[in-house]
């Protein structure tokens, strides 16, 4: 299997063997003009929330192709707890790269958040459409990468929270609320490990990393005051397009989704 593409207006009884699927739009033009698929190559086609089959090409025009589906992949139902990135909006492509890294490493759901020293702001004149348009290249970005992963589920991009919006999360039985800063004094391998071997693990377990510039203060006491873990990731400080990913690996292999 060479590529990947999407059809989310399919369910997975449309993927079956013996279905003949056609893509268009978009995803259609890009695999004919760009990607230049052939009658006779094989791909797979999902619905990016889980069903995913493979098949022959069939047929070929300028902005659409058809595979006859003769085989679907299993796609096991997401492992507990489901693993949300909370990004702080960032300055450059710095918070488009976390997006793109989580997607890789298999993150559930990614949560746009405007700290108090995002340099990116969504805020002021003009926020709805700038978070409509931010929203709308997150998402776009989180589809790309889970088609280069091959992912039979696309990752859900949330709309932004507020700091008393994850406070409020935090403070609820059902979700874990997980910060990552250097004021931390547990690593989070040590407590992801105490966690996977919880009685009752939470639903949703959410990590939230800071802008360019850190956490303010009374954003970190506040979270923590809420109920949230500060934790700290290891020995360096990384950069706020890396330090999620690097943490989403820690609790992939600590519960065993890896």
């Amino acid at each position: 299997m060479a590529n990947l593409y999407y059809r989310e207006d399919l369910d997975a009884s449309d993927i079956v063997p013996g279905s003949l699927v056609e893509v268009s739009g978009d995803e259609g033009r890009h695999a004919v003009r760009v990607s230049r698929l052939r009658v006779g190559e094989r791909t797979a086609i999902g619905d990016g929330a889980g069903a995913l089959g493979d098949g022959a090409v069939e047929s070929v025009a300028k902005d659409r192709f058809t595979v006859r589906i003769d085989r679907v992949i299993p796609s096991a139902p997401p492992a507990g707890p489901r693993l949300v990135l909370v990004q702080a909006l960032a300055k450059g492509d710095r918070d488009e790269r976390a997006v793109e890294q989580a997607t890789e490493f298999g993150v559930d759901a990614i949560v746009p958040w405007q700290a108090a020293r995002s340099v990116s702001r969504w805020d002021g004149s003009g926020a709805q459409e700038r978070i409509a348009k931010g929203l709308a290249k997150w998402r776009r970005v989180a589809r790309e990468a889970s088609k280069q992963s091959m992912r039979a589920r696309i990752p859900e991009v949330r709309v932004p929270v507020s700091l008393d919006g994850l406070r409020e999360i935090a403070s609820r039985e059902q979700e874990t609320v997980v910060v990552l800063h250097p004021r931390g004094t547990s690593r989070v391998s040590t407590w992801a490990r105490s966690a996977a071997e919880s009685a009752h693990p939470a639903d949703e377990l959410l990590l939230v990393v800071g802008p360019e510039g850190g956490f303010a203060g009374d954003e970190l006491d506040g979270l923590e005051e809420a109920g949230a873990s500060i934790l700290l990731l290891g020995d360096t400080v990384l950069r706020t397009s890396s330090a999620g990913p690097a943490a989403l690996a820690v609790l992939n292999a600590a519960f065993q989704r890896w």
